[in-house]
């Protein structure tokens, strides 16, 4: 007589784990992602949960153990995230680096004008005020698109290289990224940020086209082309989490 075994059946994941953190509970959305080689915890933006990355053959209980192992991190991160500021009037908006106050003028012409003001700049906003913060936003997407591909066309002919089309997303884990196929992707946030950080992303980007690594190589011909680089990368990592918060909630 013979017996066969039937295999375990995996636990489903749920879509999202709640866990106690500093006398709340904080909700961690699950993300299985058959590319992904490892585990991996993002913050997520100002208002949204943190997401935990789950590889290829990864499982609920593995889950559930590099969440154990990295609270520490998640509640000192989660601490310190900058709070939603949401496109409204009055509030104060970075545009390449210089702050601009949000005006709503519903009787103005147009969409968006960037006006003087004795203080700082002005961002006039016309129409209804339900449509303020969309309409900011396609601005400030459109203000991207501008400069990144000045910039992209710029380092592009510097390296001797083309790229085959130029991408605008709200990632949340990077900046920047360049395809197989030698599609770049930017987050249009960038144009938030000064001029000198773009531009370095750009340059990133396009270095890419020639070395699809960040080997000695690649970084010899990023530093080459933009000597800035240091520059901005310390600008990222001390302000570049804050940029996610704008236009959140």
């Amino acid at each position: 007589m013979s017996f066969i075994t039937r295999p375990k059946r995996a636990r489903q994941l749920p879509e999202q784990i709640e866990i106690p953190l500093d006398s709340q509970r904080v909700r961690v959305r699950l993300r299985p992602n058959n590319r992904a080689r490892r585990y991996t915890l993002n913050l997520g933006v100002s208002g949204s949960d943190p997401v935990l990355t789950i590889p290829a053959g990864g499982s609920y209980d593995g889950a559930r153990y590099f969440l154990g192992r990295n609270l520490g991190w998640l509640e000192s991160r989660l601490s310190n995230r900058p709070s939603a500021r949401p496109f409204r009037p009055g509030r104060v908006v970075p545009v390449r680096g210089v702050n601009h106050r949000i005006a709503h003028r519903p009787s103005d012409r147009g969409t968006v004008r960037v006006q003087k003001d004795g203080r700082s700049p002005v961002l006039a906003i016309a129409g209804d005020r339900e449509h303020l913060e969309r309409r900011l936003t396609d601005w400030l997407r459109r203000q991207a698109r501008s400069d990144l591909e000045t910039a992209v066309f710029h380092y592009a002919a510097a390296v001797q290289a083309r790229p085959t089309a130029i991408r605008l997303r709200d990632p949340k884990g990077r900046w920047g990224s360049c395809s197989s196929r030698g599609t770049l992707s930017f987050s249009w946030r960038l144009i938030m940020a000064p001029p000198v950080v773009l531009d370095y992303l750009a340059a990133h980007e396009v270095a890419h086209l020639r070395e699809m690594n960040h080997s000695p190589t690649f970084w010899r011909l990023v530093n080459r082309i933009c000597p800035s680089t240091d520059e901005a990368e310390a600008w990222l990592k001390a302000n570049g989490a804050g940029l996610h918060a704008f236009g959140a909630g």
